[in-house]
Parts: C-alpha cells; sequence; structure tokens
C-alpha cells in the first residue's frame, strides 16, 4: 500500500481494502500499439476509505498527466447545450455577468468557449501544452500553468468568480490546488466544482467506475467536507448530468466581521458603571465565564465589593484578572449591600427568585439585558 493516510483530511485509511481490482488498465488515456502488447501489464487498484472524513480514494499514484484535463471526444451537442443552461444560470442567479470568471483545467477551451458566450470576461489555466496552445489558437485567454500552491499567483488574478469541472478528483494534493484557487479570488467570489457522483455509483453498484485516473470518488458529504477545509462555504450541491454529476455552488469564504462586538462591549460597560455609581456597594452574583470576561472588560475590579456563588470551588478566592473576592451566597446576610447585579446567563431568572424568596432585605437588584443592565 504506498498511501496509508487521506489525501485530504491526511488522518488513517481504514486498513481494511474496500476492493482489489487486478490487472486493471493503467489509465483512462493510455491505448497501447501492437508493438506494446508484448511488454504491456494492468495495474492492481485498491479502493480505501478514510478514516477520519469518510471520502473514497485510490491509493496509487496519480497518472503522469493528472495536470492536464484531456477530454478526447471533445463535447456532444447534448452537453453543449447542457452547459450553456448551467452558465446562464449560475451567472444569472449570482450576478456575474460582466466579471471576470477563470476556468480551472479548461482543456482546449470546449467549455470556456460557451463561457465567453454569457456575458463574462473568461480565463483559462491549463498545463497541457497542446491544450493550451489549441485554447490561444481559439482566440480564448488562457495561462499555461498548473495550480498547485495556496499561495501561488495567476497572471489575470483576482476573479470575480471560477469553474472547475471534472478535475477534482484527478489531483493529489487537492487542498494546495482548492486554496491556491481561493488565492486568486475576489472576496465573496462565487464558484462552480463539478466531480462524479459517488452517491450514484453507490445506488447503483457501477463497480466499473474505478480508473487510475479518479483518486477520488466524492459523495456529496465528503465535496462539501473537501470545499469546506479549504476555504468555501458550500451554496448549494446537487446532483446535475442524469445524475453522473455532482455540482457544488462556493462562495470563498471571508473573515468574520467582529467589530460589532467592540460596541456591545462598550455599550454594556457604560451601562454597568452608570447603574454601580447609583449605589454604595454592590454585589455580583455569578462566577460563570461570561460574568468573568465581564468583569474584566468592564474594568470592575475596585468597583464590586464582593462577587457571590454557589459553586464551593470558586468561593474564598478570586476572580481572575479583576481580583474580586468570592463569597458563598451566605454573605449577603453577613455582609449586606445596597444593590446586586445577576449576571448567571440562563440562570439569571432562577437566581432573581432566589434572592427575592431568601434575601429580600436587598431591594435592588438588576440583570444584563442585552447590552444594558435591567433592573428587576
Amino acid at each position: 500500500m504506498s498511501n496509508k493516510a487521506c489525501r485530504v483530511c491526511h488522518q488513517p485509511l481504514f486498513e481494511e481494502v474496500l476492493l482489489r481490482y487486478e490487472n486493471m488498465p493503467k489509465s483512462a488515456q493510455f491505448f497501447p500499439t501492437v508493438y506494446e502488447l508484448e511488454y504491456e501489464k494492468g495495474n492492481d487498484l485498491e479502493v480505501y476509505q478514510c478514516s477520519g472524513c469518510g471520502l473514497i480514494q485510490l491509493n496509487n499514484e496519480p497518472v503522469h498527466y493528472y495536470r492536464e484535463v484531456i477530454r478526447a471526444a471533445g463535447i456532444s451537442a447534448e452537453m453543449a447545450t447542457f452547459r450553456q443552461k448551467e452558465f446562464a444560470n449560475w451567472i444569472q442567479k449570482y450576478k456575474l455577468a460582466g466579471k471576470r470568471i477563470l476556468e480551472v483545467g479548461c482543456g482546449q477551451g470546449e467549455y470556456l468557449i460557451i463561457l465567453h458566450q454569457q456575458n463574462v470576461e473568461a480565463y483559462g489555466v491549463e498545463y497541457g501544452q497542446h491544450a493550451y496552445e489549441a485554447g490561444v489558437a481559439k482566440g480564448l485567454t488562457v495561462e499555461r500553468a498548473f495550480i498547485n500552491s495556496a499561495v501561488q499567483k495567476l497572471e489575470h488574478a483576482p476573479f470575480d468568480g471560477f469553474m472547475m469541472l471534472n478535475f477534482l478528483e484527478h489531483l493529489p494534493e487537492p487542498n494546495q490546488t482548492l486554496q491556491g484557487i481561493a488565492n486568486n479570488l475576489t472576496e465573496n467570489a462565487v464558484g462552480l466544482v463539478e466531480v462524479p457522483n459517488f452517491d450514484m455509483i453507490l445506488r447503483e453498484n457501477m463497480f466499473s467506475e474505478f480508473i487510475s485516473d479518479h483518486l477520488f470518488y466524492f459523495s456529496k458529504e465528503t465535496l462539501i467536507s473537501t470545499l469546506n477545509r479549504n476555504g468555501f462555504e458550500v451554496l448549494e450541491c446537487n446532483e446535475t448530468w442524469h445524475d453522473y454529476s455532482l455540482s457544488a455552488v462556493v462562495r470563498k469564504r471571508s473573515i468574520t466581521n467582529l467589530t460589532s462586538f467592540q460596541l456591545c462591549q462598550q455599550q454594556l460597560t457604560e451601562a454597568l458603571h452608570s447603574y454601580i455609581e447609583q449605589f454604595e456597594s454592590v454585589a455580583i452574583w455569578g462566577a460563570g465565564h461570561q460574568a468573568l470576561a465581564i468583569m474584566s472588560l468592564a474594568d470592575l475590579g475596585g468597583k464590586i465589593c464582593y462577587i457571590v456563588d454557589s459553586a464551593l470551588f470558586k468561593q474564598n478566592k478570586f476572580t481572575p484578572a479583576s481580583h474580586i473576592p468570592i463569597f458563598s451566597p451566605d454573605k449577603l446576610n453577613a455582609d449586606p449591600v445596597e444593590a446586586v447585579i445577576v449576571m448567571a446567563a440562563s440562570y439569571s431568572i432562577e437566581v432573581v427568585d432566589i434572592i427575592k424568596k431568601n434575601f429580600n432585605h436587598i431591594k435592588n437588584v438588576a440583570t444584563l439585558s442585552g447590552n444594558g443592565v435591567q433592573p428587576v
């Protein structure tokens, strides 16, 4: 066995081989001549599954031409019509008209020509020298390259969208290629990724689908997880082309904007200070992780007399960072305060009831509400 770990998530493959086929074709594109028959021999294929992400895959080395897209018979009239409709719908739905779209692995430009007709700026990247030259001869904008690095930059980048059609399953390092694609996209760019549909292969018991060229056999679940792992949010994933393909529309994942957190923190800090300043003495009920964070971020050290909490292991200690002493709830009787702020998250209503029942001498009780302090 030449490969013992998943090429996508790097977890171990199950030791048990799912299938072992002997004397299989070396590749889908190798046809021996009469002079080679004496020496030509088939390969053995072993099919494994990742114990981590569940992806079905072969353990053999990739075919030598895996960087190239070879569409030996071009595309049929039915396929051309299907692609025209598919591209048009995708461009319309995701507002890509007039935008820069890249096809990764464009072959001789069979699909790039159709894309070029859809009111977009169409670009292609292809590694195969002959295919690249054929695409350029057709007047297409093609760069001869193969994306095998997460930091690789293409000549015409950045792009607003991309397509990769029945190419991902060939690649021995799909993570590097997908991350490299993302590195050449604008923020919120969308993509169309298609692979052979292993869900259908399973349903139909299509045992003849395994070939050395295809290292991966993606189900809907494993395709989504692979794309998610490499910087893409999957917007939709459907079976297409007579269910033979899985088609995923993806969006480049953007950095989550947490600036609103800072505004909320500022508002709550001001509300706490305003409430505390009304009284001579204030305690807080609750020393959970949210309460501890608020005390530190709102700079409540020195402004709160003490904390009460029912957890025995917290009592007679101090809050981290803010250094406020923590006691049992009995402290409210032994050392009364004018007001109590309840910071007990989902238990706050229950704690308010306890205070009203057992510490009714405390007339001012408040809870946190949104970014403010709410008297109860």
